[in-house]
């Protein structure tokens, strides 16, 4: 007889059923798995790795769009559970300011949305542009918000021309007031992508982005992947 399922293969039961978009099955895992107390940041961790497989499935043609909506609906629903239990551990003041969009071309927003959540229950100020934001929405927001760090989100590869595009008007931008805000990549990015953008900073792990920043709001981002580019 089977003994009882281990930690591990609990948070990879999760993984694989939102990968396979098993709606019910995600959520029931979630509910047993709040009511034991478990970790909610450990929670949407292993939501992202469902995540991640459903975008590798996207780009390989086994998924379109439609999964990659109901995907998403999945996610909005765990975040619906998780959400408060995270919001309880972090109340006070704000955190810092963010500034969120997904670039001119570019219609996907599910990673954005995740990170937007979290910044949120991290008790961030963040203002979110939606999508296919032009490079000139970006600099006019960038000037009146003032955020202490701005997100470029893009999924599709076109995108990476108007990321750069939309740094280099926030670069001059910066020039003309004389101030600095770090600049972070996520979506479909790495550290090539980072430096063709001319970024600062990428990342492909929400969670790793609320870190980034709050070191960001702090003072104190160094290093590549939630890294410098």
């Amino acid at each position: 007889m089977d003994g009882p399922e281990t930690s591990n293969e609990t948070q990879a039961r999760l993984a694989a059923a939102l990968a396979d978009l098993r709606e019910a099955e995600v959520l029931e895992i979630v509910r047993a798995r709040m009511a034991r107390g478990d970790d909610p940041l450990q929670i949407i961790e292993d939501c992202q790795a469902g995540m991640r497989e459903v975008g590798e499935r996207y780009t390989k043609r086994r998924y379109f769009l439609s999964g990659l909506i109901m995907a998403g609906e999945i996610l909005r629903e765990v975040m619906e559970i998780v959400m408060p239990s995270v919001e309880e551990h972090f109340s006070g003041n704000t955190a810092g300011r963010v500034l969120l969009g997904t670039v001119q071309g570019d219609i996907h927003d599910l990673g954005k949305n995740l990170l937007l959540m979290l910044l949120r229950g991290y008790r961030f100020d963040v203002l979110d542009l939606g999508v296919d934001v032009t490079p000139t929405k970006f600099v006019a927001e960038a000037r009146a918000f003032r955020p202490q760090a701005i997100g470029l989100s893009g999924l599709i590869t076109a995108a990476h021309a108007t990321m750069r595009e939309t740094v280099t008007a926030l670069r001059t931008m910066m020039a003309e007031d004389g101030i600095q805000i770090p600049i972070m990549l996520g979506g479909q990015v790495d550290e090539q992508v980072c430096r063709f953008v001319g970024a600062d900073y990428w990342t492909t792990d929400a969670m790793e982005g609320v870190r980034l920043c709050q070191r960001l709001a702090g003072g104190t981002a160094r290093g590549s992947q939630a890294g410098s580019g």
